[in-house]
């Protein structure tokens, strides 16, 4: 026990540091299960270092979710290795019941003073007290929205469209030829994989609606799923905007996350753009989303846990299927291509050229 405590203040501190450093969010993912434990995390970062802390309780006592959980979690974590599944899932049945002979709840009466959120199994119920702020406010509603049932999500660009052959960026095009085809195609991939409660979701732009136009399935427009806004740079060519606006390409080139066209967006605008529709993407069950390179960017960063850094350079190839299956630790992703030729519109990231002093 005294080597538990003293990892746990170590991790804290280090926690604390990192915060006193710039950092805004922490999660300190530890089994804080008893009230003492609790005090002591609150006396190190409330009253010594002045930061909010937010407690997160999970309380599941049905049996089914339980052993569902472990089959498809804690069997693939490390401390299961090479063991078989029965034999890992009597070793964490046994954990919880060690667990169970020193847990503690977190008590309105007894913790009023502490500000936490309490889950019941994974959504049925949730408590919320004395909640502080907008950050936490965004964790509620987060964790409000997940859940555990298996589903999975398709993800595809428009087929190339008439804008796509011109290499113009933006705008309200039209499919092109070897578009339309693509859109028959990918009705017909649907159709034949019976998908049970398929959603399909695109955005307002025509050439995504042209592509889902045959498939059999209930279907929603978001506009929060336009492409992202190129302002004044709207249906030009990468060679238009680089012979006019010199500056504004090479800006675009040395910053691509937080670079903003005039008038228009960036990849960061994009992404809390997209916030509403990654919620509700946790909520859903099997969604196939039809949008733009840019969009699709944003959802696959978030989805597959990629940096700023490389969001604006994940490769969306036209007239490929992206199949997302949330596993644990993570989504496993399968791309499928079809054999429909397409223009590529991917820009790798520019080589940063070195200047030499002789």
């Amino acid at each position: 026990m005294a080597i538990r405590t003293k990892c746990c203040i170590d991790a804290l501190n280090d926690v604390c540091s990192w915060l006193e450093s710039g950092g805004e969010v922490a999660v300190f993912d530890a089994t804080n299960s008893t009230s003492d434990r609790r005090v002591l995390i609150h006396d190190i970062v409330v009253k010594k270092m002045g930061f909010k802390l937010f407690f997160v309780e999970s309380v599941c006592d049905d049996p089914q979710i339980v052993e569902q959980n472990i089959m498809e979690v804690k069997v693939n974590s490390p401390d299961y290795t090479n063991m078989p599944k029965d034999m890992a899932l009597n070793d964490f049945l046994l954990r919880i019941e060690h667990y169970k002979e020193k847990y503690e709840p977190l008590e309105e009466d007894t913790e009023a003073h502490l500000s936490f959120m309490k889950i019941y199994n994974t959504g049925e119920k949730v408590l919320v007290h004395k909640h502080e702020g907008h950050i936490q406010s965004r964790i509620v509603y987060y964790l409000m929205n997940i859940h555990i049932v298996p589903r999975t999500i398709y993800i595809a660009r428009h087929g190339e469209s008439k804008h796509n052959l011109e290499g113009r960026i933006g705008g309200d095009s039209e499919l092109s030829e070897r578009g339309q085809i693509f859109a028959d195609a990918l009705a017909k991939y649907i159709q034949e994989q019976n998908i049970s409660g398929l959603r399909v979701w695109t955005s307002w732009l025509k050439r995504t609606i042209q592509t889902v136009a045959r498939i059999p399935a209930p279907q929603e427009r978001w506009k929060a799923l336009n492409e992202i806004d190129a302002g004044i740079c709207e249906e030009m060519t990468y060679e238009e905007i680089k012979s006019k606006y010199p500056d504004d390409f090479t800006a675009r080139d040395q910053a691509k996350f937080t670079y903003r066209y005039p008038r228009g967006e960036s990849y960061e605008d994009l992404v809390a753009r997209l916030e509403p529709v990654i919620m509700e993407l946790e909520r859903q069950g099997n969604v196939l989303v039809v949008s733009h390179q840019a969009v699709i960017r944003c959802l696959l960063a978030y989805l597959l846990d990629k940096s700023a850094d490389e969001l604006p350079y994940l490769h969306v190839p036209l007239h490929t299927i992206i199949k997302l299956t949330p596993v644990a630790y993570g989504c496993k992703v399968d791309y499928i291509p079809f054999e429909i030729g397409a223009v590529d519109t991917h820009r790798p990231k520019p080589k940063v050229r070195r200047r030499i002093k002789i």
